[in-house]
């Protein structure tokens, strides 16, 4: 089966909390993989979507440069039109 992974980077410019991953994630950017399967047995190419994957940055004094988190792609949508819709503060 056929398969490709896209990459975007999605920007929090407040914390914010993803089911599925321990704690709260600090502002900023951080890169999204969605990896998806050609689905077989139409006459026209059709992608089903498998995993989205978030990448976080490393703890603290850890080893790892970076943390993949399997994540539910509806989850991140909330938490990206949930920091959208706070105010911006000017200082």
């Amino acid at each position: 089966m056929l398969a490709r992974t896209s990459r975007r980077t999605v920007t929090f410019s407040h914390p914010f909390v993803l089911s599925g991953i321990d704690g709260v994630q600090p502002a900023g950017s951080y890169t999204v993989e969605t990896d998806e399967e050609l689905v077989d047995g139409l006459s026209f190419p059709v992608y089903r979507r498998v995993a989205t994957v978030i990448l976080l940055p490393a703890l603290a004094g850890g080893t790892t440069l970076a943390q993949a988190a399997t994540i539910d792609p509806l989850d991140l949508e909330r938490a990206e039109q949930a920091d959208a819709a706070i105010p911006q503060t000017t200082p």
